[in-house]
């Protein structure tokens, strides 16, 4: 009876260590590694990470950076108050990442990076009402000039940046 209380015991032990133990390295404002998985938060997109924006002073700053720093910043706060990173997959993308929604505890990262002004809406109807009020609020790169990700990509790709 008692080497099975102490096996069951030991059992849930080292599986809570393992949870406890998940490797998340944020990648940029859109993308996590979670134990060597890479995953692409679903319904937004993030400056690039060397993409440059200007402030409402028109001084430029590397918002990319910036994006990258929120999303670390709410990594590490869910960390210390010891709530757990999941992520929900709802596809997969063309450089097989993990298309997914993401939650800091209870939590939506998609959804705050949005909110925050970090991250525009991309291909989705989500998070309109979260762009709107960063927009109407000039938070995070709406704070002043910036060119949608997406087509910062596209320049870049083709020597135009």
């Amino acid at each position: 009876m008692k080497t099975i209380f102490l096996t069951s015991a030991a059992v849930l032990l080292m599986s809570f260590a393992a949870q406890a133990e998940d490797k998340v390295k944020v990648i940029d404002g859109d993308s996590l590694e979670i134990n060597g998985k890479n995953i692409r938060l679903i319904g937004i997109d993030a400056p690039e990470y060397l993409q440059p924006c200007y402030d409402t002073n028109n001084q430029k700053y590397q918002c990319g950076q910036k994006s990258l720093q929120y999303l670390q910043k709410l990594v590490d706060n869910a960390v210390k108050r010891g709530d757990k990173i999941k992520c929900h997959k709802e596809s997969v993308d063309r450089y097989k990442r993990d298309l997914s929604t993401c939650y800091a505890g209870k939590l939506n990262l998609n959804k705050e990076m949005v909110r925050a002004g970090w991250a525009t809406i991309y291909r989705h109807d989500m998070f309109q009402a979260e762009e709107k009020e960063a927009k109407k609020t000039k938070r995070g790169i709406w704070q002043g000039r910036f060119m949608h990700p997406e087509i910062y990509r596209v320049l870049k790709r083709y020597g135009k940046m």
